[in-house]
């Protein structure tokens, strides 16, 4: 990476929309804090709106009480249809924090911004198609440039995929398949998404078919796995250990985390680990209601005129979990999440053709806020992570999910300190 002939160590593109002045908020707190590291310094605001960007800036000093902030961060106004105006952002900076989503519509011409420029870029897109389709596109080409593009770096996928990688790691012996089980926890004033999310989950869903055609052209062949092999659940089952019905989660993690593990078993030679991703629900009818949920949106998804609706009243057609306007600032404060993971493989020594696992281990991963609190802090790490501790980096740049760029870095150290906490449950001999 360009680490010395940089103006700029992190630029954030889209710091004026709603994920992204929170994004340039915990940039602005790492860099004012006490554990702010050289070689980071204040990199410009980049974005289509002076007026916008301003106000953003202005709401980041008073949160964080630094009235100067705004002499020390500039502001550089680019577009997404201007070519130049990219490359002019990209050129400045050593990392790019892209925040504007969806990333399908929006992504590409930053990571071919960057790539050109000779510029690393981290995002936090939780669309499976965009994240494996640049991959094919572009891994390549960023390896030829010695930078690294790394998707997926925020809610999605980064408790997920490093929470694999810890939990392989904190087991004496062989791990060789793991649940993920994601809970989320609100306040007493409830909780709402911004509607940036919804429209990503809307167009995901409604181009399944690409997806599965991309991964069909792809040829690749399947990952090898270990001991028996990981059954799936029902689409609604009861979890004992946590006393809660689940369903299974329709985020990126599942992508992401099997891609990590390929690349983990072809280029580092590691055990392959199996994975699956379910989500809390509760009681029995709130399974009712998610289901009827559900099979409203799946209609609605595959026509037309279906999503238009469906992102025009996004609170009505979502029972007022997400909205335009977003969370309030008490809806953040009160809510949080914990993702626990089940793994089971053998002890040292056992053989794994024959015999059963006779290891069990549990481990969770427990944050603030998802989206817009842990979000911005597993960004901001990762960015960090990236400019600090290039000799534990994968050799020579390309595309990558958070676990393959950092799964020898300690970026779940640093996680640890900001308040997203990885830690064992129990660990057990069967």
């Amino acid at each position: 990476m360009a680490t010395e002939q940089r103006s700029f160590q992190l630029v954030v593109f889209g710091a004026s929309g709603f994920t992204g002045q929170f994004v340039t908020e915990e940039v602005a707190r790492e860099q004012g804090g006490p554990r702010a590291e050289p070689p980071t310094c204040p990199g410009p605001w980049p974005g289509r709106s002076r007026e916008k960007l301003l106000r953003v800036l202005e709401r980041a000093a008073l949160k964080l009480g630094r009235p100067t902030l705004s002499s020390e961060v500039g502001i550089i106004i680019c577009d997404i249809t201007n070519p130049a105006s990219l490359d002019e952002m990209a050129k400045q900076a050593t990392v790019v924090l892209n925040c504007v989503g969806p990333y399908r519509f929006y992504g590409e011409p930053i990571v071919k911004a960057c790539i050109e420029n000779g510029t690393s870029c981290i995002d936090i897109c939780g669309e499976p198609e965009f994240l494996e389709l640049m991959y094919w596109k572009y891994h390549d080409k960023a390896a030829a440039k010695g930078v690294y593009i790394i998707g997926s770096s925020g809610f999605d996928s980064i408790p997920a995929d490093l929470g694999v990688i810890y939990t392989r790691n904190k087991m004496s012996g062989t791990l060789t398949a793991v649940e993920s089980y994601l809970t989320i926890h609100s306040g007493p004033e409830g909780m709402c998404i911004h509607d940036g999310t919804w429209k990503s989950a809307i167009y995901g869903f409604a181009s399944q078919s690409s997806l599965r055609k991309l991964r069909n052209s792809s040829n690749l062949k399947p990952v090898p796995y270990i001991g028996p092999k990981l059954k799936k659940r029902w689409p609604v089952s009861f979890c004992r250990e946590l006393g809660t019905y689940t369903i299974p989660f329709m985020g990126a993690d599942m992508s992401v985390v099997k891609r990590t593990q390929r690349y983990l078993h072809e280029t580092l030679e590691e055990s392959p680990v199996q994975y699956a991703a379910y989500v809390t629900v509760g009681g029995i009818t709130s399974v009712i209601k998610l289901m009827f949920a559900g099979l409203f949106f799946l209609f609605f998804v595959k026509l037309g005129i279906g999503r238009q609706l469906l992102i025009k009243f996004p609170w009505l057609f979502s029972f007022g979990y997400f909205s335009k306007q977003g969370p309030t600032q008490k809806q953040l404060d009160g809510s949080s999440f914990t993702m626990t993971f089940f793994g089971q493989g053998y002890s040292q020594g056992l053989s794994t053709d024959q015999n059963k696992p006779n290891m069990r281990i549990c481990t969770q991963v427990r944050g603030p806020e998802a989206g817009y609190v842990t979000t911005p802090i597993a960004m901001v790490q990762a960015a960090m992570t990236l400019l600090s501790e290039a000799s534990d980096l994968p050799t020579g740049g390309g595309v990558f999910t958070p676990g393959a760029a950092f799964s020898r870095t300690k970026l779940i150290d640093r996680l640890n300190q900001r308040g997203v906490e990885f830690s064992i449950i129990s660990s057990s001999e069967v």
